[in-house]
Order: structure tokens, then C-alpha cells, then sequence
């Protein structure tokens, strides 16, 4: 088979006739180099297309997360409150343990191959979870499930990171939240067409349908993925120059043996200075610092409550004095629906606001926004009954989320992808990853617990709290990395934050000194 870009094009699906015309090596001056011919680049169809097929387990991350909080209440096993959140925090412990093994593994194997890994047991754990037949082996799929999450997770923005023009890596890299809200929103969907056509077989048949076709993207993924170039600058890293010159055919640039060889001895030449020293420089360390505690806010301010737990907090408010209890559980799932789809919708705007207005103004925003909503929210939940209580929770949560979505939801998987240098992104991103998942395990473990002892108005205002801590640490510690190439960001960390100019370095880069 030749190996001409228009071979490499197909070869990576892109068959919708687009007139892309690659950059010639004429085109990348010498001192300009392979990796800068990435940065310049226009974004492309072929662009769009390989991070949604970075991300399509993003959309399985959202999906398979999500749900469980659609079959929980219809589960024929009794579980109790502890029970009920370790089955549903059984995919968060998994996507720790996915997390941590991701960042060695995809170092050394490459991220396309992590990739591969992660659609092949998002497969396998969508069959266990709905072959179940007791609540043990329901956990267990669920944790095979939770360790793609975990791992695709730490893998995906990372690996648009290092492919994407940086003008336009912050809407690229935003597309992992993006699906990761539409693969919710599929969870509901499937959910209710299966509740409403077959409300008999809720406990039966339909809880084990909405677990198992998960099945289905999951393969197609494994497809699609196959066909993926590697990342372009862990392929120098290893001087693996053939397989540099594939990966940008297929990304459209045309470059010579000679412009490989030269970026490859370059790259190299860096990775054995930084060898000499320290990989872990103290800019290093303080950038992954501030994504874990970023990461930790992000799950801790509640927003995987309203997923999880959606259907089954939300269903008593629909009961009333002879109503049918399924239907009431039922009324619960389209409410929970409801709002998937208002996450949907902010995400998308999202894409619009994180590469104009940038990281720190949209993160402190959506978590000062976050406050106003949870307060209102309990504030009625505790005063109101009946309809108008319902009301101010819908309404309530729906802008919590769209608060959440839009400055908070994507940054952080955002940052995790940019701001660490190559040779130690995998591992980088995986650490700030699990830290996220762990987070999340505690909070989901624990909320069934604290809503029954506290009450969920008190729990909402907890979470308010939080939100505060949250936008006074981004103000303080977290520069604006918007508009940086992949190895300019770092040196946004090399000292405190630029109080002037958030996206200048506060200090003079070790480099330079």
C-alpha cells in the first residue's frame, strides 16, 4: 500500500472530500522546526476529527459514569447508604487506580496504544456490569469501567496537546468535557426511551440494558482509534523519526528526513540536559500542585452529585400521596435528563469564551456563580414545598451546572494537557488525574451518607463554601495559560503568579539565568 498523504489521509477516515492542502517543507523555515510547523498550523476538519476521536472516551466517560445513577434506583439488590455509594463510587476508585497506571504506561508505550487499552475495557466492563447478578460483580464491572475512565482521562488532552495549533488547543482540548456532557446526556436518554417503553421490566431487563450498551461505542472507538496517528513529540522523544514522518502526513505536513532528524537530535539533546538535572523541576512541581488542588475543587464543589445521584434525588419530589413509585423514579430520570441536556448546551459555549476570555477569568466566574446558585437553591429547598420547591431546585441546578460547565468544567482537564513538558506530561497529567478521581470517589462515597444526616440543603451549602475556597486558590495560584505553546506554559509556573499580568512569568526562567 503506498504510503502518500492522500493513503494517510484515508487512513484516519477523513473521507468527507475535504481540499485541506498540506504544508509543504518548503513551508517550515529552518529554524522554525517540525514541532513549530504544529503550532502555526490552521485548524482543519482532519484537526476537529482526530480530537473527537481523542475524546470519544470522554463520551464513554460520561455515559458510563452516568448510567448508574439512572439503574440505581431500580437495582434488585438492597444496598444501604453506604452500599449504594460504593457501588456507585466503584468506577471513581477505579479511575484512581486507572489513572496512576496510565501516566508510566502511556510514557513508555505511547498515547495511542493507552488509547486502544482504555476503548477495549470501557467493553469488557459495560459486559460485566450488565450480566451482574449480584451486587459484588456489579462493582467489579464497574471498577474495570472506572480504570478507562481513568486512564483515558489522563491520556486525551495530553495527547491534543500535543498535536493542536496552540491559537485554538484550549477549544480542541475542550471537546473532552464536551462529550463528556453528551455522553451523559446519551445515559439519560437511553434511560427514559427504555423506562417509558418497558416501565414493567424497570427492575428486571431495563437496568441492564442501560449498563451494557455502553458496550457498543466502546467497540466503535476501539475501531476508530486504530487508525489514529501518534503523538508527533513523543515519537521524537524516542527518535523514532519513520514513524514522525507517518504521524504528520496524516496530520497534513508535509516535512523532510532531514527537518525530522534535525527536530529529533534537538528534542533529544533537551531531554538529556533536563536528565542531567531534574525532570520534576520546581516549576514542574509547582504547576502540578496547582491542577491537583484545581482538580480537587472541581469534584468537591458537588457537580457529580447532580449526575450520580440525580434520578434518586430528584424522584421524591415527583411522589405524592398514591403516586406510583416507579413512575415517580421515572419522573426522576427525565428530570435528571432534563439537565444533562442544559450541560450539553453551556459546554458548547464553552468552546466560545476558554481561548477569548481565557482560564482564570472563566474558572473564578463559574465558581462564584456556583455559590449564588447553591445558596438560592437551599435556601428554597428548605423553605418552599410542593411545586414552587421543585421549581427553584430545577432552575437551581440547572445553572449551577451551566455555571459550572462554562468556567469550571473543562479547564481543568484543559490545563492538565498543556502546561506540563513532554517528557513528563503522561505521568503529569495521570497524577493530577487520579487526584481528581479520588476526589471524586470521597465525595460520591460520602454524599449519601451526609444528605441523610444533615439534610441536602446544609450539604448544598457546604458545597457553596467550597465553591469560595475554590475561586480565591484559582486567584491566587493559577497563572493564564491561554494563547502559550505547550513549552512556553511552564514557565508561567516557574514562580508565584504574575499579579500585573497573570500570563507573563513572575520570575526569570531557570533557562535564562
Amino acid at each position: 500500500m503506498s504510503n502518500s498523504p492522500e493513503n494517510e489521509a484515508e487512513e484516519v477516515g477523513d473521507t468527507s472530500g475535504r481540499t485541506d492542502s498540506p504544508v509543504n517543507a518548503e513551508e517550515i523555515p529552518p529554524d522554525g522546526g517540525v514541532l513549530a510547523a504544529l503550532d502555526r498550523r490552521d485548524v482543519r476538519g482532519l484537526y476537529i476529527y482526530l480530537a473527537v476521536l481523542a475524546t470519544i472516551g470522554g463520551f464513554l466517560f460520561g455515559f458510563d459514569s452516568s448510567n448508574i445513577g439512572s439503574a440505581l434506583v431500580f437495582l434488585p439488590f438492597e444496598l444501604g447508604s453506604w452500599g449504594t455509594g460504593i457501588t456507585v463510587a466503584g468506577a471513581s476508585l477505579g479511575s484512581f487506580a486507572g489513572a496512576l497506571l496510565a501516566g508510566p504506561l502511556t510514557d513508555r508505550f505511547g498515547r495511542k496504544s493507552l488509547l486502544l487499552a482504555d476503548s477495549a475495557l470501557f467493553a469488557v466492563g459495560s459486559i460485566i456490569s450488565a450480566l451482574a447478578p449480584e451486587a459484588t460483580t456489579l462493582i467489579i464491572g464497574r471498577i474495570i469501567i472506572g480504570i478507562a475512565i481513568g486512564a483515558d482521562s489522563a491520556i486525551a488532552t495530553a495527547y491534543i496537546a500535543e498535536f493542536a495549533p496552540k491559537k485554538r488547543r484550549g477549544s480542541l482540548s475542550i471537546l473532552q468535557q464536551w462529550m463528556i456532557t453528551v455522553g451523559i446526556l446519551a445515559a439519560y436518554v437511553v434511560a427514559v426511551i427504555l423506562l417509558r417503553a418497558f416501565p414493567g421490566a424497570a427492575t428486571t431487563i431495563d437496568w441492564r440494558i442501560m449498563l451494557g450498551v455502553g458496550f457498543i461505542p466502546a467497540i466503535i472507538s476501539l475501531l476508530l482509534r486504530a487508525r489514529m496517528p501518534e503523538s508527533p513529540r513523543w515519537l521524537l522523544e524516542r527518535g523514532r523519526e519513520d514513524d514522525v514522518a507517518t504521524a504528520m502526513r496524516k496530520l497534513d505536513i508535509e516535512v523532510t528526513a532531514q527537518q525530522i532528524h534535525a527536530e529529533a537530535v534537538a528534542v533529544q539533546e533537551r531531554a538529556r540536559r533536563l536528565a542531567n538535572t531534574t525532570l520534576w523541576t520546581p516549576a514542574v512541581k509547582r504547576a502540578l500542585a496547582v491542577v491537583c488542588v484545581f482538580f480537587v475543587f472541581q469534584q468537591i464543589t458537588g457537580i457529580n452529585v447532580a449526575f450520580y445521584y440525580g434520578p434518586q434525588l430528584l424522584s421524591p419530589y415527583f411522589g405524592g400521596d398514591g403516586a406510583d413509585p416507579v413512575q415517580s423514579e421515572i419522573a426522576g430520570v427525565t428530570a435528571a435528563g432534563v439537565l444533562a441536556i442544559v450541560n450539553v448546551v453551556a459546554t458548547y459555549f464553552a468552546f466560545h469564551f476558554i481561548d477569548k476570555l481565557g482560564r482564570r477569568k472563566l474558572s473564578i466566574g463559574g465558581f462564584s456563580c456556583m455559590i449564588v446558585f447553591l445558596v438560592i437553591g437551599a435556601i428554597g429547598n428548605a423553605t418552599l414545598t410542593g411545586t414552587a420547591q421543585l421549581v427553584v431546585l430545577m432552575v437551581t441546578f440547572a445553572l449551577f451546572i451551566s455555571s459550572f460547565a462554562i468556567g469550571v468544567g473543562g479547564t481543568g482537564w484543559l490545563i492538565q494537557g498543556e502546561i506540563f513538558p513532554t517528557a513528563v506530561r503522561g505521568r503529569a497529567a495521570a497524577i493530577a488525574a487520579s487526584v481528581n478521581w479520588l476526589s471524586n470517589y470521597v465525595l460520591v462515597l460520602t454524599f449519601p451518607v451526609m444528605q441523610a444526616s444533615l439534610g441536602l440543603s446544609w450539604v448544598m451549602i457546604i458545597f457553596a463554601a467550597l465553591c469560595l475556597a475554590g475561586a480565591l486558590f484559582v486567584h491566587r495560584f493559577l497563572p493564564e495559560t491561554n494563547g502559550k505553546t505547550v513549552d512556553e506554559t511552564i514557565l508561567l509556573f516557574e514562580g508565584p503568579v504574575n499579579r500585573e499580568d497573570p500570563s507573563q512569568p513572575s520570575a526569570t526562567p531557570a533557562a535564562l539565568r
